[in-house]
């Protein structure tokens, strides 16, 4: 009951939310599902989970700013995707060989790019 309810209001997210919240969401929920992994730090399957979750993410963020079209300065696209490369590299590297401590990395980039997302203009609309 419970997963169906979150489903139904992330697709009614999808719908509502300009694009900006909804990356700003995303990270969150990434950050969110690390700082699990690192919470239940023996469960693997909790770490696996968001850490292809997180990579999942990010690929589609590079994907994303590295489109022509992309409505974001030059310079700032080329930092996050550098950024994003680094948050791809850092999470096989945990996937490779796993320690607690590395995650907090994760969390503390997801959080403040969402932070970073939310405190713009355009996210106030």
């Amino acid at each position: 009951m419970h997963k169906q309810a979150a489903a139904t209001y992330q697709k009614t997210l999808q719908t509502t939310v300009n694009p900006i919240e909804r990356e700003a969401f995303l990270l969150v929920k990434a950050a969110s599902q690390i700082q699990a992994a690192k919470d239940c730090w023996l469960d693997r399957e909790i770490l696996d989970t968001a850490l292809i979750y997180n990579r999942r993410l990010w690929t589609v963020f590079i994907s994303s700013l590295l489109e022509a079209d992309h409505p974001l300065p030059l310079p700032i696209r080329q930092n996050v995707v550098n950024l994003g490369y680094f948050v791809l590299n850092h999470t096989l590297s945990i996937e490779a060989k796993p320690e607690v401590e590395r995650l907090s990395v994760l969390i503390s980039i997801n959080k403040n790019i969402a932070e970073g997302l939310r405190a713009t203009p355009s996210s106030n609309k």
